[in-house]
């Protein structure tokens, strides 16, 4: 009965360990200031949405500013993701941890990110508010466009020209 138990639990481990909300990886590409990829050691590759923020797109004043300074602080570097849930498209959000460090802080801080749309999560907000004051990156401009904005128009633009 013990070693049915114990080969059981040894099924069941393997399921558990599947389901816990982190992944360990490498990032082999940044996409933008706030999607990578992530290789992992299983052989998967995941595409990760940086969990409460959101960068300029690239066609956005920062937006390549924004996307260098992410290359820089994780490209190529071994990263754990602990998984926030998806978004509304499907998308997996995820807090990234570069040696205990957390990029979306850098990016807030240097002006190349706003804090998300709905529900913004104070800690980051603080940070922005911060940097905002300072006038750092984008928040140099006077209104600057939301990346959310942004998309809706170049959406309502694709829509017109068809």
């Amino acid at each position: 009965m013990k070693s049915v138990a114990i080969g059981i639990l040894g099924l069941l481990l393997p399921v558990c360990l599947l389901a816990t909300d982190v992944i360990s990886g490498k990032v082999i590409t940044v996409i933008d200031g706030n999607t990578l990829e992530v290789f992992t050691g299983e052989n998967e590759t995941y595409k990760i949405f940086l969990f409460g923020i959101d960068s300029p797109e690239l066609e956005q004043e920062y937006g390549d500013k924004a996307k260098r300074l992410l290359e820089k602080l994780i490209l190529d570097k071994n990263v754990e993701v602990q998984i926030q849930g998806k978004d509304r498209l499907g998308n997996r959000l995820g807090i990234i941890l570069v040696d205990g460090e957390d990029p979306r802080e850098k990016l807030l801080e240097e002006g190349l990110a706003w804090t998300s749309e709905k529900n913004p999560i104070e800690s980051l907000e603080t940070i922005k508010e911060k940097s905002k004051e300072k006038r750092k990156g984008l928040w140099k401009e006077t209104e600057p466009t939301p990346p959310w904005i942004f998309r809706r128009q170049q959406t309502l633009l694709q829509f017109k020209t068809s």
